[in-house]
Order: C-alpha cells, then structure tokens, then sequence
C-alpha cells in the first residue's frame, strides 16, 4: 500500500526516534512532558533532514563516549576525527534545539 504526502529522505529508525525524543525530555524535566515531547520531536526532525541516519549515528556515539574514563575514553579525547565529529554534532544540537525552542539541560 502506497502512503501519499512527503517523502522523509533521512528517516531514522522509529526505536531512535523515540530514544532520542526520550534522552531530551529527561534532560528538561522542570518543562512540561507534553511541551517537550513536541519540542524534542521538532528537534529530531531537523536533526534528521540535515543528516542521515549512520551519520547521525557516528556523530552522537563520538559525542556520548566522551565521558568514558581512562584509556578508551583517552583515545576519543586524542583522535582529532573524533573531536571534530564531536564538534559538529554539538553545533547540530545547538542549531536544532534552537531552531525548536529548546532551553539549556535542567541541572539535576
């Protein structure tokens, strides 16, 4: 069965999606869970219309692993590739949420 409208060019997998739109109503938990369930969807919607989807996942695993420790966590921090996909998944985070009017994290 054929599905009319705009086709989606990036479209990530509905378990990412929903990851994702989870992960940032967590970090925002003083806003209202409605409020940010539309917020967090916009972001990830614009997440995903600038870049597909294993890029997506390339950027935001250099990202998260930031925080592991010692020696593994040494080679993220040392690997100019990975500071540099850091760096654009952080501006992609930072022009997405803006662009879908979402505040800094709430500090827990």
């Amino acid at each position: 069965m054929a599905v009319h409208g705009a086709p989606r060019a990036n479209d990530f997998p509905t378990v990412d999606r929903v990851l994702y739109v989870q992960e940032c109503i967590a970090a925002h938990p003083d806003a209202g869970h409605f409020e940010m369930t539309n917020k967090c969807s916009c972001a990830l919607d614009a997440l995903a219309r600038e870049v597909k989807y294993d890029e997506y996942v390339q950027l935001s695993t250099a990202a998260k692993a930031t925080t592991i420790g010692g020696e593994r966590g040494g080679y993220i921090r040392d690997s100019e590739k990975l500071q540099a996909d850091i760096k654009r998944y952080k501006a992609l985070q930072a022009k997405v949420t803006k662009g879908c009017f979402i505040g800094p994290p709430t500090a827990r």
